[in-house]
């Protein structure tokens, strides 16, 4: 990619530096409207029903050693309650915390066994309607972001999948190919995330009051603030209310879509200039 980000965002830009992972794929021909907008996504509980503790066991359960595979598969197991409360309290503060679990664990098995991750875990769990909502916008000329706070490895799969053109998402530390278990700056999580897109909007020419952003969690709510067109997906309970309260669209994309009147986000025009009708929204 041409270009690097601010010092202060380092690794966006991963043909200059390594930190938050930024993979470019093939862009899709932009329509006039639209060619310098784009949507951001995050993902965990926004476009996929499951999140990070679901990858981490998964892994946790394929390791080499059967013993070892057993107390890494209990270790989480007796986890989760802890990873829940440090999520609700603070993103960034639950990452830091989580990813030390990776510790010691092979750059190779991570990596080679992503696509089985993909298959077997994450894409029977894609909400119903997440497919759709990107391809429309894509078709729209919309420039597609995934913005995750997963691993780079896990998300790879899952964004070819999608069609989308770049994936932002955090980074293992290795060393001698082995995970430190801490993760490279700047942190995906929280607050990082809308200056990631301000930096990226930047390097890319967006312009960010003609873009969307999408997100399931209160406590991504500086990445809606950041766009002109904010929309929340099968939020939670602190997020709905901020939606009613900002009158913003709220989606379910957990709906068939051949149960939905309307599948379109809410303000996208098609790309012959005619507007479309929103999405299905609850209130």
């Amino acid at each position: 990619m041409a270009g690097a980000l601010p010092q202060a965002l380092p690794g966006i830009d991963t043909s200059q530096q390594r930190g938050a992972e930024c993979s470019r794929l093939p862009m899709h021909q932009a329509s006039a409207k639209y060619k310098n907008s784009a949507a951001f996504y995050d993902v965990d509980g926004t476009l996929i029903k499951i999140n990070i503790v679901h990858a981490f066991a998964f892994y946790a359960a394929r390791h080499a050693s059967i013993g070892e595979s057993t107390r890494r598969t209990i270790q989480t197991a007796l986890s989760i309650p802890v990873f829940w409360a440090a999520d609700k309290l603070s993103r960034k503060w639950f990452n830091e915390i989580f990813y030390r679990s990776y510790e010691g664990a092979s750059e190779d098995r991570l990596v080679v066994l992503a696509d089985e991750l993909f298959e077997d875990v994450i894409k029977p769990n894609i909400y119903p309607r997440a497919k759709e909502l990107i391809d429309e916008s894509r078709r729209a000329g919309v420039r597609q972001v995934l913005v995750s706070g997963a691993l780079d490895f896990t998300m790879k799969p899952l964004a070819k999948y999608l069609g989308v053109d770049d994936l932002i998402a955090n980074q293992l530390e290795f060393v001698d190919h082995y995970a430190t278990g801490k993760l490279k700056k700047p942190f995906v999580a929280g607050a990082t995330k809308a200056d990631i897109m301000r930096a990226y909007a930047k390097q890319h020419g967006v312009d960010l009051a003609e873009s969307w952003a999408y997100t399931d969690s209160f406590s991504d709510y500086p990445m809606l603030a950041v766009v002109g067109h904010p929309t929340v997906c099968n939020p939670d309970f602190r997020l709905r209310s901020l939606a009613r309260s900002y009158d913003w669209p709220v989606l379910d994309l957990d709906e068939e879509p051949r149960r939905a009147a309307d599948r379109r986000p809410q303000g996208l025009a098609r790309p012959n200039g005619k507007a479309t009708r929103s999405i299905r929204r609850h209130n």
